[in-house]
């Protein structure tokens, strides 16, 4: 029979070889790789009337409108030789007032009324030198007909108004969806334009 203190000696070298085995085991061994980290959450899809690509004027590289997501934006279709042409001061005067709180001009040449008859670098260098333009403008295109880009056709449809004339304005809310249109007689300083504007600047920028 085995003496009771010597089996608990016995117990006792026992657990301490296990565990000077276990340290040996654990020192050895591979820690477990880490979690893979949660992905990042998706942003906000583009919204269907930005989901557009157009050339900029400049240089012609393609830019999509859907890095105007969340932002008011202000679509002009715009001509170097007509009435209305001066309008381009005072679109440049609107964006460099409310740039900073979210608003962005965006403009579009056409010759669909025989007032743009240049290419795109004269176009460029005369909003430039003429009116100082600074918002984002892109390369000549059709802006009624047939022949419209898709964002004017779309434009067209939610509106039930077609650009008449050059400098016709529609306003974009920061959730994608169309405001309002603008005939080119109201000009970017008219209370009327410029109170909407401010509403949709108040908005928050969607999540």
């Amino acid at each position: 029979m085995t003496n009771p203190s010597r089996r608990v000696v016995l117990a006792a070298a026992l657990a301490l070889a296990g565990g000077a085995h276990g340290a040996a085991w654990a020192a050895d061994a591979t820690p477990p790789a880490a979690p893979a980290p949660a992905p990042a959450p998706a942003g906000a899809a583009c919204p269907a009337l930005l989901n557009h690509t157009f050339a900029r004027l400049q240089d012609e590289k393609p830019q999509s409108l859907c890095q105007y997501a969340g932002r008011v934006v202000l679509v002009v279709n715009t001509a170097s030789f007509c009435g209305f042409t001066g309008q381009y001061q005072g679109l440049e005067a609107l964006y460099a007032r409310y740039k900073d709180r979210g608003l962005v001009v965006l403009g579009f040449p056409s010759n669909d009324f025989a007032q743009e008859t240049g290419s795109n670098q004269q176009i460029a260098e005369f909003c430039e030198n003429t009116f100082g333009v600074k918002f984002p403008m892109f390369a000549k295109s059709s802006v009624r007909g047939p022949q419209a880009s898709a964002l004017f056709r779309q434009l067209a449809e939610l509106s039930g108004t077609a650009p008449r004339w050059n400098f016709h304005k529609y306003l974009i809310g920061r959730d994608g969806r169309l405001v309002d249109q603008y005939a080119s007689f109201t000009g970017p300083d008219s209370k009327s334009l410029v109170r909407a504007i401010e509403q949709q600047l108040a908005v928050a920028t969607p999540r």
